[in-house]
């Protein structure tokens, strides 16, 4: 076992690093910025150059070169923030030796118990070390876990300067799960031809798709009438919400779709007789279909309106697009890792993403970034877990992939 990286994750899963999507300010809440902070300073210690903090939370680092040459500077990018789905807060994580294939007792005394009957991915594991929580918090695998196995790397690195590769950046960014990840990341002084986020799951995960993105919010105005005499005279802004909902194709959801099917998602809704609010994402990987969604969702608006005159008000922003626009021009970017996991014995799981990165956004800022994975199961809740050789792996794929780049 790594014991160096497995500490460092250990260490890393201590800090309490939630972001919160409703403040207004970057990173959005302060311990990121005190876990930017220590980071910086490890990244000091084990001697990288160029350190810095920005006033956003954003750390970066600098490997030098240990071979001259026209050698592209890449970079490696991880988030520092966990999901607001669930508490980070007092993590307690133990190791799982040797895990044995049955029933993993999280909490003895809350009867939280993980089973390979619900979750039969952990069967994949027999016999490896698996890191899991105590069932009242989140692991913070996502995405620590990157954060550590990139450190790792770059420590390894610096004690192995016989091992030949070009300029490496390295960067810790917060509010990635709040979709905030990339918007004040600063390219230009990045400076890197193309980076890779470790940020995936699953050991093999190698992803250059996501959805395209967008938030719809739809605002409904009714008018209150004393029930009893509301013939004619009442609008119930609740029931031409619920009339809109029935209007979108009912099997296009997130719970009956996969793969590459898009979906419109219902997130919240709220309101009274006078006024309902609804909200929806907007997802899909192919970027006509993407815009033929957004079509018909103000197509329905037209029609409600059409019904009840000036009662809907839509709202639509765009949010995120594939980042397969910007990474198929220069697929090296990406068959150069899918060698590497093949030359580490590791078998790739080239996938679309159901979801967004930070390397979507930052692609489309000039910074063609594919995901890579971590090897973390069940991000978002007391179920998260990552076995310790997994992690390993990741780490080896890293070294690997910059002595490929030094020798193209």
């Amino acid at each position: 076992m790594n014991t160096e990286l497995v500490n460092r994750f250990l260490r890393y899963v201590s800090f309490e690093t939630t972001s919160d999507e409703h403040t207004t300010v970057t990173p959005s809440t302060p311990s990121q910025m005190e876990f930017a902070k220590v980071l910086a300073d490890e990244m000091k210690q084990i001697g990288l150059v160029d350190v810095s903090v920005s006033e956003y939370g954003y750390a970066m680092g600098t490997l030098p070169a240990t071979t001259s040459g026209s050698i592209p500077t890449i970079g490696f990018i991880a988030h520092m923030d966990t999901s607001p789905d669930m508490t980070g807060k007092n993590a307690k994580p133990r190791i799982i030796n040797k895990y044995d294939g049955g029933d993993i007792v999280l909490n003895e005394k809350e009867n939280i118990v993980m089973s390979p009957h619900d979750f039969p991915e952990l069967l994949q594991y027999v016999s490896q070390d698996i890191i899991v929580t105590d069932g009242n918090t989140l692991l913070g695998a996502d995405d620590k876990a990157g954060v550590a196995e990139i450190m790792t790397a770059m420590a390894f690195l610096v004690k192995h300067p016989e091992v030949k590769h070009g300029t490496i950046r390295i960067a810790f960014n917060p509010d990635e799960e709040i979709g905030l990840g990339a918007s004040k990341f600063d390219v230009a002084k990045f400076n890197a031809s193309w980076a890779y986020t470790l940020d995936g799951g699953e050991i093999g995960e190698l992803e250059f798709e996501n959805f395209n993105a967008a938030a719809a919010s739809i605002t409904f105005k009714g008018r209150n009438v004393h029930p009893g005499y509301a013939k004619h005279k009442m609008l119930n802004s609740l029931r031409i919400a619920n009339q809109f909902v029935a209007m979108l194709p009912k099997h296009e959801t997130p719970e009956h779709t996969e793969g590459y099917e898009g979906f419109y998602h219902l997130t919240y809704m709220q309101g009274t007789v006078e006024e309902t609010t609804i909200t929806y994402i907007i997802r899909d990987h192919d970027r006509e279909r993407f815009e033929d969604r957004k079509k018909e969702m103000q197509h329905l608006v037209s029609k409600i309106n059409a019904e009840f005159p000036n009662c809907a008000t839509l709202t639509l922003k765009d949010q995120y697009y594939n980042m397969r626009e910007q990474i198929v021009p220069v697929m090296h970017v990406v068959n150069i890792v899918e060698e590497a996991m093949k030359e580490v014995g590791i078998n790739p799981k080239i996938r679309a993403i159901r979801g967004g990165t930070d390397g979507a956004q930052l692609s489309f800022k000039g910074l063609p970034c594919p995901n890579i994975f971590t090897g973390g199961h069940n991000f978002h809740g007391r179920f998260e877990y990552i076995p310790v050789q997994s992690m390993e792996k990741a780490t080896e794929l890293v070294l690997k992939i910059v002595q490929k780049v030094a020798s193209v």
